[in-house]
């Protein structure tokens, strides 16, 4: 091959990988405008998808078992990165989930969280209530690459080699987090109904078979959204001690965690 070939040869090489690098790339968090919701049945479907996740406790008394909507941790609608946002979700299930020990779909997903965050029951897969909770994930997650996560997809990263500190963590959550979720966690009640500030302990709370109830996946969520206006001011070490605390205050019991992780690799920080 001549030196002039091989030169072509390289740079078609370097061009092919830097297109495979650019489609694999994780692609920005960009919202799409309310505007852009089209009109007619879907769009219907989509403005009542959202209403139904950040009105959850109010909309779907049958399916919620304590004070929370999704959004309690769902930040701004599913919109926020590093709280756990829904913005591209739609094209990334069906996922393996080690939890689950198999591959499911987000209807499954969104299950999950009705039974374990909401401390409720299950939505019906044909319910018109799933299909338009579907139909606003799908929009939010417009123009995100079928099979691609989002930056700030889950709840950021954490030093998972720290060890927490409980008894340093009540002094955190006296200082930072009381004034309002509570001295005892129980969150702070809107009059006219709901919270305004959702418990993070109690009856009324998350049960601990929710994701947020392991230390350190609700230690990366207090550690880039808490206190709320105040993301990224706390230390690693700090999140995670706050995080050891108010996950083991008394909370609901998930009677089927038993069956979690049934391929034998539970996470340090799971609950039993």
């Amino acid at each position: 091959m001549t030196m002039k070939l091989r030169l072509i040869a390289a740079g078609f090489a370097v061009a092919l990988a830097a297109g495979v690098a650019a489609q694999t790339a994780a692609p920005a968090l960009t919202a799409p405008d309310e505007s852009t919701i089209p009109p007619g049945p879907k769009g219907l479907a989509i403005k009542e998808g959202k209403k139904l996740l950040t009105e959850t406790h109010q909309r779907l008394p049958n399916n919620v078992g304590n004070g929370l909507n999704c959004t309690s941790c769902h930040l701004a609608g599913g919109t926020t990165a590093g709280a756990s946002p829904w913005v591209g979700i739609w094209g990334v299930f069906p996922e393996y989930r080690s939890r689950s020990g198999k591959v499911i779909s987000l209807t499954e997903r969104v299950n999950d969280c009705f039974e374990r965050s909401m401390n409720g029951k299950p939505l019906a897969y044909d319910s018109a209530e799933m299909n338009n909770i579907l139909a606003y994930m799908q929009w939010l997650s417009t123009g995100v690459p079928t099979g691609t996560s989002v930056k700030g997809r889950g709840f950021g990263p954490l030093d998972q080699k720290l060890t927490a500190d409980t008894a340093h963590g009540k002094e955190v959550y006296s200082a930072k987090c009381a004034s309002c979720h509570g001295a005892n966690g129980a969150g702070m009640k809107n009059p006219a109904g709901g919270y305004l500030f959702p418990p993070v302990a109690g009856s009324d709370s998350f049960n601990d078979g929710a994701g947020m109830a392991r230390t350190f996946t609700a230690a990366a969520f207090v550690k880039h959204n808490m206190p709320l206006g105040q993301g990224g001011t706390l230390s690693d070490q700090d999140a995670l001690d706050v995080a050891e605390y108010f996950t083991h205050l008394p909370r609901p019991v998930y009677k089927f965690k038993a069956k979690d992780w049934p391929k034998g690799d539970k996470p340090k920080d799971a609950r039993s």
